[in-house]
């Protein structure tokens, strides 16, 4: 078998070891004493990646580590070169914490629901069986903490208690109860015990056999026919390694702790000339704020991304029929707080999918129709109570959806008889779910036929009435070059249908205009927060639709590297402050985008997918319909019955 390494392939199980066995021997990082919070391959830069592709030298595979002491509270990040089995770097972070780690998460409910003071208190409520409470501990931004507890590494627990095993414990909460835990000795705080609310009855079960009968046996949804998905012949695309080739497109996938999946060394063949389109996409940051101030939400503002990393919460797409066709699987490796490496299984799903008609004409009695094929490379994360299911797709017309798909299980309130629940919707007896909002930044480093992009606002706009327009039918597009900084923090504007083109200004196509890609917008909504708000003042980057930056490899994350427990956005909004220029330079796009969620009973017991999602469109990147010459569907699979 030949050799599929590349410089942006992720560490392996075996680097993950040595990271561990370096920094062990240079600094003592020794566990329990010490936890990993990640690790993660230093990616090469371009210039590198494009030697190496041109037949020269392998760049040094080196890793970044952060690591934290447990007893002093201390964080430390680490550069590590692997081919020399040595630390470049060791380098402590004062007043930072780093991400909340998987480990941690079960420690503490474990710890909490061990401890003497959280089962006396819970009895007290006549919860007794502590099998069937989970205490959920979250993290939170630093003016919420009190002012004793500061400096440590602290969370917040909710309680849920099932109503029988193996039932569904978000269902069951326990309103006016939780815990402040120190995660670095699981040593309980303070219980924060303040009001309670009888449990109404609810139906909370989404599993067959735990819903009632009375609901199973009261439906009258017939059973599907078969639907089946073949290849007989295989997929038409190829995998090497993590290289993937399909219909002219070419690309790298990738995966680490905290973005998860991330897409490489997007290039199109284009008539025999391999032209870049990308170097990198991915999702840099997740922020979920829950838009109710009662005391069971207030500090319910979740970094999904910064605070835990999409990576460590991917699960594997072997638990469930996720992907329908000829699949192809890549596994990820990542590592636990000891550094200890682990695998999961079919982590992403890579397959062909039919997308109905993608051209067509009826000509008189003749037609011409071609059908749509799709490549979609996706994974899943499970956050807790959610899950959002990520597809990056890739279609035969050289356009790029990106679509996130949010589901799993709201989080809920119940309330006494009588109360009122304004911020959030009833979903079942004095039960509601508190309105919320899924923040996803997406990081974009575009190379449309080069290195060296202009991004323009395009802008549609209404011709004034005149003689040479007596009917006010003309419309005529603006388009708006984005220089600075400050010209490319831009907003979302439906009654211009504004998008944004990256522009290649030192080339041209072959009707003499400037290729490019344009980013057309969705699932795009304003923020909603007050100028001076303590929790927009974590991730100002929600602030604008859109921010331009010139390409730094140290500006990877939009709420600063080190989000837990933060109190200022040390990302977009610092970066940004110098005004550089983005005129006609490597530029990074980051489009913030997401889901509005209003909740409603529709959503409950399990959430029925909300689905966004936006693109990347060629704009004069061809000179014509670059699908022309998709062959015609074979007539044997366009049959019919009589």
């Amino acid at each position: 078998m030949a050799n599929t390494f590349h410089p942006l392939d992720p560490l392996t199980a075996a680097e993950f070891t040595a990271v561990t066995e370096i920094l062990r021997d240079a600094h003592g990082v020794t566990v329990p004493e010490w936890r990993y919070a990640n690790i993660e391959m230093a990616e090469p830069s371009k210039a590198a990646i494009a030697a190496f592709d041109a037949g020269g030298d392998t760049p040094d595979r080196q890793a970044v580590v952060v690591c934290f002491e447990r007893a002093t509270n201390s964080t430390h990040k680490a550069l590590l070169s692997l081919a020399e089995s040595k630390v470049l770097s060791f380098e402590h972070i004062p007043d930072q914490q780093a991400n909340f780690t998987v480990d941690e998460w079960e420690e503490a409910d474990a710890a909490l629901r061990a401890h003497p003071d959280v089962i006396a208190a819970l009895a007290a409520r006549g919860v007794t069986d502590m099998d069937l409470v989970f205490m959920d501990t979250w993290t939170y931004g630093d003016v919420l903490i009190p002012e004793q507890y500061k400096g440590r590494r602290v969370g917040w627990s909710d309680t849920w208690v099932r109503s029988g095993p193996g039932k569904n414990p978000y269902a069951g909460p326990v309103n006016g109860f939780h815990c402040v835990i120190d995660l670095n000795s699981m040593e309980l705080l303070e219980i924060e015990d303040t009001f309670t609310v009888d449990r109404p009855e609810v139906m909370g079960e989404y599993v067959p056999r735990y819903v009632p009968e009375r609901i199973r046996n009261s439906s009258t949804r017939e059973p599907l026919k078969p639907l089946d998905i073949t290849q007989p012949e295989g997929p038409s695309f190829t995998l090497e390694g993590n290289k993937l080739e399909w219909q002219n497109w070419s690309l790298r996938v990738g995966f680490n702790y905290r973005e998860g999946m991330t897409i490489h060394a997007i290039s199109y063949n284009d008539h025999g000339k391999v032209r870049p389109i990308a170097h990198r996409l991915s999702f840099a940051e997740m922020m979920v704020p829950y838009r109710d101030h009662c005391e069971d939400h207030y500090r319910r503002t979740a970094f999904d991304i910064g605070e835990w990393g999409i990576g460590f919460m991917t699960t594997s797409l072997e638990l469930g029929c996720d992907c329908l066709g000829e699949i192809r699987y890549l596994d990820a490796t990542l590592h636990d707080s000891k550094g200890e490496p682990y695998e999961i299984k079919n982590a992403i799903c890579i397959h062909e999918e039919d997308n109905a008609v993608l051209w067509k004409h009826v000509d008189h009695d003749e037609a011409e129709v071609r059908r749509m094929r799709r490549l979609t490379v996706s994974s899943h994360v499970t956050v807790a109570n959610y899950e959002y299911l990520v597809y990056w797709r890739f279609y035969q017309d050289g356009n790029i959806e990106c679509e996130v798909r949010a589901t799993g299980i709201m989080v809920v309130s119940h309330f006494p008889e009588g109360g009122e629940h304004p911020h959030g919707s009833l979903v079942d007896q004095r039960t509601y779910a508190p309105f919320h909002q899924h923040f996803l930044v997406a990081r974009m480093d575009l190379d449309v036929d080069g290195t060296e992009n202009t991004v323009y606002a395009t802008e549609t706009e209404m011709v004034p009435v005149g003689p040479d327009n007596p009917y006010g039918l003309s419309l005529r597009q603006v388009n708006t070059p984005l220089r600075t900084e400050d010209e490319g923090k831009q907003d979302m504007n439906y009654a211009t249908q504004r998008a944004w083109k990256v522009v290649n200004e030192n080339t041209t196509n072959g009707l003499g205009t400037h290729p490019s890609y344009k980013l057309v917008p969705g699932g795009a909504f304003p923020a909603m927060f007050p100028p001076d708000s303590p929790i927009l003042a974590r991730c100002r980057a929600i602030e604008h639709t859109l921010w331009v930056t010139p390409n730094s490899p140290d500006e990877r994350w939009p709420a600063g590297e080190f989000v837990n427990q933060s109190s200022v956005d040390h990302g977009l909004p610092e970066w940004t402050a110098g005004n550089r220029s983005i005129d006609n330079t490597d530029v990074v796009l980051w489009y913030v985008f997401g889901i509005h969620h209003i909740t409603r009973p529709e959503d409950w017991p399990i959430m029925p997918v909300d689905v966004v999602n936006f693109w990347l469109k060629p704009v004069g990147f061809f000179d014509r319909n670059p699908a022309l010459d998709v062959e015609p569907a074979p007539p044997a699979a366009c049959h019919h019955h009589n």
